[in-house]
């Protein structure tokens, strides 16, 4: 297992509005490596999938913690781990069809779809009554 060269923890309500906060400060602490705007924006959007996914999907109408870890590994890797104690995902590979939502109605269902646009290296844990884990990889270019 990789040791982060750096690491940051950060526990947050799932309440909607702190699924801003949590992509500012995953941003703001993967900035300490010089990268892109770019690759910085696709951190951005990929954190604020994974976290919208656990307030909507996971939680629902209730409110729990979400549970966030950023490390920053040899090779400018990030990876990024967002878990919940919510609902759980009865079908991993159904959920992540593109324009699948277990809730129907107008959600689009591109979530787990964007996170892998936007990230090297997806992988989702869930059970179901217990929660979800997402981890997000990117490997980011050194500006010169």
């Amino acid at each position: 297992m990789l040791k982060p060269q750096n690491e940051m923890k950060l526990i947050l309500k799932s309440h909607s509005v702190n699924e801003g906060f949590a992509r500012v400060a995953v941003s703001a602490f993967a900035a300490q490596i010089d990268m892109t705007l770019e690759e910085l924006s696709d951190i951005k959007t990929a954190v604020s999938e994974a976290v919208t996914n656990s307030i909507v999907h996971g939680y629902g109408r209730k409110i729990g913690n979400i549970y966030i870890t950023c490390g920053i590994y040899d090779n400018n890797l990030i990876r990024i781990k967002i878990r919940d104690n919510g609902c759980g995902i009865e079908d991993i590979k159904k959920a992540m069809e593109p324009m699948y939502s277990s809730l129907g109605g107008d959600r689009a269902g591109l979530g787990f779809s964007v996170m892998e646009c936007f990230t090297d290296k997806l992988k989702v844990y869930s059970k179901p009554g217990k929660g979800t884990s997402v981890i997000l990889e990117k490997r980011v270019s050194i500006k010169c």
